[in-house]
């Protein structure tokens, strides 16, 4: 993963509210959720819920589908577990080796 992607994807959940947003809709699972329930779980209005969701959407986090006359939201697990992975992949990279440091404390 390019790491300007990754600062945006983390700069996008920066903010608690649409991390809240973001949680939900990881919760919802992969048939998302209504944005009219999306709406009514995270308790903000309308118009801030639309900002927040774009910039979900604009960080490929989430998607937007319209069914009828509904918008259904949702997580992009695939970006999702890209950016934890990045984020996890190289854990304790540069620490010495595990063995190493057993033998040098006993």
């Amino acid at each position: 993963m390019i790491i300007e992607k990754a600062a945006s994807q983390l700069e996008a959940l920066g903010n608690p509210s649409r991390l809240n947003i973001y949680r939900t809709l990881v919760r919802a699972g992969r048939d998302g959720i209504a944005v009219g329930h999306l709406q009514e779980r995270v308790g903000i209005p309308a118009s801030t819920l639309s900002h927040h969701l774009k910039r979900l959407v604009d960080a490929g986090l989430a998607s937007q589908e319209r069914q009828a006359t509904t918008l259904i939201c949702r997580a992009n697990y695939p970006t999702m577990q890209s950016l934890i992975g990045f984020l996890v992949d190289e854990c304790c990279a540069d620490e010495k080796c595990r063995g190493a440091s057993k033998k040098e404390s006993v």
